[in-house]
C-alpha cells in the first residue's frame, strides 16, 4: 500500500471482538462464519426484514405469516414431540389461543410463570388443535429494537441468537461508522443520488418503512450505494490496470500477406474468424502489448486463429507459447494440431510435466530457437524453461489458471502479446466484470455445412432406446462417442466408468468395432486409438472426458453421455461439440442412472431447448453463481457481498462508466480513490486478490 501508509479504516479493520458485547466464545462463533473484523461484521447484511411494527390478534394470523402477538400464558410445561422433548406455552389473547414450542428445555424459559404477559414473534401454521410456532423470539419490555419497527433478520448463527446479533450490529453501527471515510468522490455519489458510505451502512441493517419499499429489489439508496461501492472498485481496478499495461512498451509485428496463409488452408475461414484475425493483427501490428480475450462456441475455430497469430509471430523471428490447464487439454492440443501446424510451416513441441527424460530435449530446442510454438501445461512456467524469444502468448480456458501462472507465462519474453482464449462463452455482464482490462473478439459464427443437434434426455430404463438411436445411426456407417464420468469402477462412487462398460457395449453391439481411450493412457496409445476411429476403423468410441476439446471426425454423429447429471453445463455443451460437424444430421443422448433432482432436471433441460453456447452460459450462470461459473479456487473471482451479477446489471455499468470518467478526468484522483478502497476492502485479506498488484 506504498502510497497509503496511513490507513484510515484502520478502526473498522478492527478484530470484531472489539464491538461491545462480543468476548472469545462469540467472536469464535463469528470467525466460523468469515466474520474477522468490524468490517466482516458491517458488510454482513440482512437476508431479510420482520414487520413488527403491530400487534396482530391471534384470530386474524394466517397460516404461513410471521406476526408479532401480545397474550397471557395459559399453561407451560414439558411435552413429548417426535420421541423428543420439548417445552411448550399456551399463550392466549382475546381473540384466541396459539402452542409456542421449543426443542429441547431451554433454560431461559423457565423464569417465566403462568399468567404472565408475554411478546412473540414468529412463524405460524396450523395444527389439528391450534396455531403453533416452533422457537418464536420472547421480547421483553425495554427491548426496544424488537418491536414497533421493521427488525433486521440475518442469516442463522447456531449459538449465536438474532437478538443478540442484533444488538451487536446495533452497537458497531454505533461506535464504528461516525466519522468513517467515504472512499467515493463527493461529486459521483451527488450525481448518483448515493447517500454517504456511514448512512448507507446503518440504513441498510435498520431501514425506515419508507426505505423497505425499495430494500426487496436491492433498489434502496443505500443498498445502490454498496452494490456501486464493490462494482466501481473492480472497474477501476480493471481500468488502472489496462492503463498501466498500453503504457507498456511491446512488439511491433509485421503483419505478412496472409492470403498467402489462406491459400495453403484446406479449408476456407468463415467471416467471423476473418473479422477476429482482423482484429488480433491491428493489436499486433502496433508497438503496444496485446491484451485480448477470443471467446466462441464449441467448433467455431478458435485454435485456428490462435496458430494463425502464432504463424505471424513466427514469421517475424519469434516464438508462441500455448498453456492448457491440464496435461490432457495440452497434449489433445498438440495431437490436434499437427496437420494444421505442418500446413503452416511451424515447429511444434509439446511440454509437460508427465514426459520424463524427453522434457529436457524440448526445453533445449525451445531455448535455441529450434521451435516455432510450444504447447504445454504448467511445465511452460517453470524455472527451467527458457524461451529463445518469446513473443505470443497463448492461455486457453484463461479462468483455470491463477494470477501467478498467467503473469509467469508473460515473463518469460519481454512484454509479449497475449491471447486468451475461452470455449466457455461468458456472458456479457461476467466478461465485464472479470475481462475489463481485456479487449474481446467472439467468433459468433460456425463453419458452413454443420447441422443442429438434435439432444435427449433419457432415464436408465430408457437405455434401450439409446442404443437403438446408436445402432440405426451405425447401420448408415456413422460413429458414436460414448462418455463416461469414470475410468475404472470405483467401490465409493457409484457411477459408470469407461473400462468396463467398453467390454458391455462390445457385447451389446457384437457386430461394430468399439475401442476404449482414457487419461491413464500413454499418449501414443491415445494417438494410435484416435487414429483408428478417425480412420474409421472404429466404430464406437468408450471414453472418458479425454475427447472433450480438439476431436474433429465429421462422421462421428451420435454423442452419448451417461450419468449426465454428474457434468458441468458447458463441459457437456463441449462434448456435444464432437459431433455436428458435418451435413449428417447428429444426436446429444443424455443419459441419467438415477431419479433426477428438480435442478438437475433443470439444468439439463437447458441443453435439450438450445445449443447456443452463450444462452446455455448465461443460464449456468445464473443457477450456480459466477464463484462456481467460473472456478472460483483457480480464478480468485472475487465473492462481492451486497452485489449480484444477474441482478445489477444496470449498477455494473454505471460504475464501469464513472470509472472510466473519473480515470480520464484525473487519474491520479482515480489511483488515490482506488488505494482507498483497496484499504477498505482489506485486499490483504483476500479481498480483490486478483487485481492485488494495482496500485
Amino acid at each position: 500500500m506504498n502510497s497509503y501508509q496511513a490507513n484510515p479504516y484502520t478502526k473498522i479493520l478492527s478484530p470484531v471482538s472489539a464491538v461491545k458485547g462480543v468476548g472469545p466464545v462469540i467472536a469464535g462463533e463469528l470467525c466460523k462464519k468469515g466474520v474477522r473484523t468490524v468490517f466482516d461484521l458491517l458488510y454482513g447484511f440482512p437476508s431479510s426484514y420482520q414487520d413488527r411494527r403491530r400487534f396482530i390478534p391471534i384470530e386474524k394470523i394466517v397460516p404461513g405469516q410471521s406476526a408479532l402477538i401480545k397474550g397471557a400464558i395459559k399453561e407451560m410445561g414439558k411435552v413429548r414431540l417426535r420421541h423428543r422433548g420439548a417445552f411448550e406455552m399456551l399463550v392466549a389473547d382475546d381473540t384466541g389461543v396459539i402452542s409456542a414450542k421449543w426443542i429441547g428445555f431451554p433454560r431461559h424459559l423457565f423464569r417465566f410463570r403462568k399468567g404472565q404477559h408475554i411478546m412473540l414473534f414468529g412463524r405460524f401454521r396450523r395444527s389439528l388443535r391450534m396455531l403453533e410456532t416452533f422457537h418464536p423470539e420472547i421480547i421483553e419490555d425495554g427491548e426496544s429494537m424488537e418491536a414497533g419497527r421493521f427488525v433486521p433478520a440475518y442469516p442463522e448463527m447456531e449459538k449465536i441468537s438474532q437478538k443478540r446479533l442484533r444488538r451487536i450490529m446495533r452497537d458497531a453501527i454505533r461506535d464504528f461508522t461516525p466519522g468513517l471515510k467515504d472512499p467515493l468522490p463527493e461529486k459521483i455519489a451527488m450525481e448518483k443520488g448515493l447517500p454517504a458510505l456511514s448512512r448507507a451502512l446503518r440504513d441498510v441493517h435498520f431501514p425506515t418503512p419508507a426505505m423497505l419499499q425499495d430494500h426487496g429489489s436491492r433498489r434502496s439508496p443505500a443498498q445502490r450505494r454498496l452494490i456501486f461501492d464493490e462494482f466501481f472498485t473492480l472497474q477501476l481496478a480493471l481500468l488502472i490496470k489496462r492503463s498501466k499495461a498500453s503504457g507498456q512498451k511491446g512488439i511491433a509485428f509485421a503483419i505478412p500477406d496472409l492470403e498467402e496463409l489462406h491459400r495453403a488452408l484446406p479449408f476456407a475461414l468463415t467471416g467471423a474468424q476473418t473479422r477476429v484475425i482482423g482484429e488480433i493483427t491491428a493489436d499486433m501490428s502496433v508497438p503496444v502489448p496485446m491484451n485480448r480475450l477470443l471467446q466462441g462456441d464449441v467448433g467455431c475455430g478458435k485454435t485456428v486463429v490462435a496458430f494463425i497469430a502464432a504463424w505471424i509471430a513466427a514469421r517475424n523471428g519469434y516464438q508462441a507459447a500455448l498453456m492448457a490447464p491440464t496435461q490432457l487439454l495440452a497434449e489433445q492440443h498438440f495431437l490436434s494440431t499437427l496437420d494444421l501446424a505442418r500446413m503452416m510451416g511451424l515447429r511444434t513441441a509439446l511440454l509437460t510435466s508427465g514426459m520424463g527424460a524427453g522434457a529436457e530435449e524440448v526445453r533445449d530446442r525451445v531455448q535455441k530457437g529450434e521451435t516455432d510454438i510450444v504447447v504445454g501445461t504448467h511445465a511452460l512456467i517453470q524455472e527451467g524453461v527458457e524461451f529463445h524469444r518469446l513473443g505470443l502468448a497463448i492461455i486457453d480456458e484463461q479462468h483455470r489458471f491463477g494470477v501467478a501462472q498467467r503473469a509467469r507465462l508473460k515473463e518469460k519474453g519481454v512484454c509479449p502479446d497475449v491471447l486468451t482464449m475461452t470455449a466457455t462463452p461468458i456472458p456479457r455482464t461476467l466478461g465485464l466484470t472479470l475481462y475489463g482490462d481485456l479487449d474481446i473478439s467472439v467468433i459468433d459464427e460456425l463453419p458452413p455445412g454443420r447441422t443442429p443437434i438434435r439432444t435427449g434426455l433419457f432415464h436408465e430404463h430408457d437405455r434401450s432406446k439409446v442404443y437403438a438411436l446408436m445402432k440405426r445411426e451405425l447401420e448408415k456407417g456413422r460413429q458414436c462417442y460414448m462418455v463416461y464420468p469414470l475410468i475404472e469402477e470405483s467401490a465409493k462412487i457409484e457411477l459408470m466408468d469407461a473400462t468396463r462398460m467398453a467390454g458391455e457395449i462390445g457385447r451389446v453391439f457384437p457386430d461394430f468395432r468399439v475401442g476404449l481411450i482414457h487419461g491413464k493412457m500413454p499418449v501414443d496409445q491415445r494417438e494410435e486409438v484416435m487414429g483408428l476411429f478417425k480412420g474409421g476403423r472404429l466404430d464406437i468410441l468408450v471414453s472418458t472426458t479425454v475427447i472433450e476439446v480438439g476431436i474433429n471426425i465429421p462422421n462421428a454423429t451420435v454423442m452419448v453421455i451417461e450419468n449426465a447429471e454428474r457434468f458441468g453445463l458447458s463441459q457437456i455443451h463441449q462434448m456435444r461439440g464432437r459431433v455436428g460437424r458435418s451435413s449428417y444430421p447428429s444426436l446429444c443422448l443424455l443419459l441419467s442412472s438415477k431419479r433426477l433432482t428438480v435442478e438437475a432436471r433443470r439444468r439439463l433441460g437447458i441443453l435439450v431447448k438450445s445449443t447456443d453456447g452463450f444462452r446455455i452460459a448465461e443460464e449456468d450462470l445464473a443457477i450456480r453463481g459466477p464463484g462456481e461459473f467460473m472456478g472460483e479456487r483457480q480464478s480468485g473471482f472475487y465473492q462481492f457481498r451486497a452485489a449480484n451479477l444477474m441482478r445489477d446489471t444496470k449498477v455494473l455499468s454505471e460504475a464501469r462508466q464513472e470509472a472510466s470518467r473519473l480515470l480520464e478526468r484525473d487519474p491520479e484522483l482515480a489511483h488515490r480513490t482506488y488505494g482507498l478502497f483497496r484499504q477498505l476492502f482489506g485486499i490483504s485479506q483476500g479481498g480483490f486478490g486478483e487485481f492485488a498488484d494495482v496500485a
